[in-house]
């Protein structure tokens, strides 16, 4: 990821648009944090989740001053884990407690001192266990946090498992592909050499290969890019296409 856009494959001239799950996600983010609540994206590898919500929370750490911490979590870790990415996270003094309990006080002070919003990557990786760590430290009278858990389907299914932390979940998001409709509207905005396109062959391009899946058309653009210099073609065209279709394969 390009850390401006937070794009998937590095795009020179790409932009972000606003597609309807963007729009829906920044509302839907603004009120989760105005709320010190939690809330969940979910859906499939890439539909635009995690450009979308840093893109959302960029803009609150620029117009609001939001103070958001960024944590990503793999292999199902426990509660010892959170505890420890929490406290670098939060770039705590000294070394971290040696004992759950104390470690819980520090992290309860530490959370209690401002308003802060946990961005959750991956959450598709974190089993009940962890999940409930956060739910214990967001239940915290004193702890001013905002959490937004962005995950795969998965990450839906083990929130949905744990009744104590969905219960308190104040949104739910899922993203999904790109409508056809949404296709011919935001993917010319997207990057330049879409700009030109005839409609018919973004329509081609997405029945063949990016099947509304954003990330899919953000390698597609980078082949198409590649193609158009290299033949000096004013725009896509099928035989263009079909190239870039074989390197995706």
């Amino acid at each position: 990821m390009t850390a401006p856009t937070y794009q998937y494959v590095d795009l020179p001239d790409a932009s972000i648009v606003t597609t309807k799950a963007l729009l829906t996600a920044r509302e839907n983010i603004v009120d989760t944090v105005a709320a010190r609540a939690m809330m969940c994206i979910h859906g499939n590898a890439g539909f635009g989740k995690t450009l979308a919500v840093n893109t959302c929370l960029h803009e609150l750490e620029d117009t609001r001053g939001e103070e958001v911490c960024r944590v990503t979590f793999r292999a199902r870790p426990t509660a010892r884990a959170v505890r420890y990415e929490l406290f670098e996270t939060l770039c705590l003094p000294g070394e971290p407690p040696r004992h759950p309990s104390e470690f819980d006080r520090l992290l309860k002070t530490a959370l209690s001192e401002r308003p802060r919003t946990f961005l959750v990557d991956e959450a598709q990786w974190l089993n009940g266990e962890a999940f409930e760590y956060f739910r214990y430290l967001w239940d915290e009278r004193a702890t001013q946090i905002a959490i937004v858990f962005v995950g795969g389907a998965g990450a839906h299914t083990v929130l949905r498992r744990e009744p104590m932390l969905s219960s308190r979940i104040f949104i739910w998001q899922q993203f999904t592909r790109l409508t056809p409709e949404e296709v011919l509207d935001v993917v010319p905005l997207f990057h330049p050499v879409w700009e030109d396109a005839d409609p018919g062959d973004l329509t081609f391009a997405d029945e063949q290969a990016a099947h509304g899946n954003f990330r899919a058309w953000a390698q597609l653009t980078a082949h198409m890019r590649t193609a158009l210099e290299r033949t000096g073609r004013p725009r896509p065209d099928r035989d263009l296409l079909r190239w870039a279709f074989s390197r995706l394969a």
